[in-house]
């Protein structure tokens, strides 16, 4: 549209031509600003400010939760910049970590395409899912008492396909990445989903061939994960206790008479292996009624591949490893061995010799 248009059609009205060219050099100036705004930064701090969207909320509610946490430098260029993007109606619920460095263009996006802050949670092997409640529940991803329900709701449990008494075992130690929007029953299922894949059908089918229903492998697994740190001895340890069933011997495993203790930390005492418990193996004959922990692949494997030796005892050596033994003889040497070493390295940290006592 050129100048001489303008002369042509309003020859004799210069308010009307001059009107015409105020209103294009305001459209220009907006547009100008409105770009400048879309693609600068929200502001310059640096800093990662997180906010949670509810669901159901409206655009302007949202607008007004990003306004309140600083995300919003002009409502009314961020207004416009949601019609232009066709925003007003895609934006998703959530919790977002948003940094302020971002442009509004960028949050926009990251708000429609739902990108909530996501949690890496690392779960270690052979934790009990009582711990495993307290490392999900400290980033407040789940409800914790209500993930103690579930852990032993029958109807939920069958959801799972799982014939237990509890969800202990079937909780798979992994790194995960969840978010808040994950409520706790979806999270509890993701861990059993994984324990599904990475616990085949084959080597269930390998647990039953050899007498141990999908519980008591399980089961067996987690008292070897929790005997040792170490994964090359755990085939020794399951060698151990798969000789003592044949001999019809106790198991005798120190974490099964703490398991069902509401809280417990520290060193498994002489008391502790005297409680009358249906999970301890000191008192009890053969495996206890279900897992005391969710172990990891290596003790699972263990299990199906216990090493081939007639070993009927182990003892602690101090360092995460043990002394394997056949006899109790031997066993009673070593054990007297090892607590006269842990006399002296306690000795050596404090200072003392057995020659310098103080």
């Amino acid at each position: 549209m050129s100048l001489n248009f303008f002369k042509k059609y309003f020859p004799a009205n210069k308010i009307i031509r001059w009107g015409i060219y105020f209103f294009i050099a305001v459209i220009f100036i907006y547009a100008v600003l409105l770009f400048h705004y879309s693609f600068s930064p929200i502001d310059k701090k640096n800093v990662n400010v997180v906010v949670d969207i509810p669901t159901g909320s409206s655009f302007w509610k949202s607008v007004e939760i990003l306004d309140k946490a600083g995300l919003i430098k002009n409502r009314f260029f961020f207004y416009n910049l949601a019609v232009i993007k066709r925003a007003r109606l895609k934006i998703r619920a959530g919790e977002y970590e948003i940094n302020t460095l971002i442009s509004p263009w960028r949050m926009i996006n990251k708000l429609v395409r739902g990108e909530v802050k996501v949690y890496k949670i690392v779960v270690r092997e052979d934790l009990p899912f009582r711990d495993i409640a307290g490392i999900l529940e400290k980033d407040k991803l789940i409800n914790k008492e209500l993930f103690f329900d579930l852990a032993r709701d029958k109807e939920f449990l069958e959801s799972l396909n799982i014939k237990a008494e509890s969800i202990e075992g079937y909780l798979f130690p992994d790194k995960y990445f969840f978010t808040r929007s994950m409520n706790t029953r979806r999270i509890m299922q993701i861990m059993v989903e994984n324990f599904r894949k990475k616990v085949t059908p084959d080597m269930i089918q390998r647990a039953k061939n050899i007498g141990l229903s999908e519980s008591q492998f399980i089961t067996f697994a987690s008292m070897i994960g929790k005997e040792s740190g170490s994964d090359s001895e755990k085939p020794f340890i399951a060698a151990v206790f798969y000789n003592r069933i044949r001999k019809g011997m106790r198991l005798q495993s120190d974490p099964t008479a703490v398991y069902d203790l509401d809280s417990f930390e520290g060193k498994v005492l002489r008391s502790h292996l005297k409680r009358q418990s249906l999970y301890n193996t000191y008192l009890i004959k053969g495996l206890p009624p279900g897992p005391i922990a969710n172990p990891g692949l290596d003790s699972l494997k263990a299990v199906l591949n216990p090493a081939p030796v007639d070993y009927l005892y182990f003892v602690s050596k101090n360092d995460g490893t043990h002394h394997f033994s056949s006899s109790l003889i031997e066993h009673n040497q070593a054990v007297k061995h090892y607590i006269y070493m842990k006399s002296i390295q306690k000795q050596q940290l404090e200072g003392k010799t057995p020659d310098n006592k103080q």
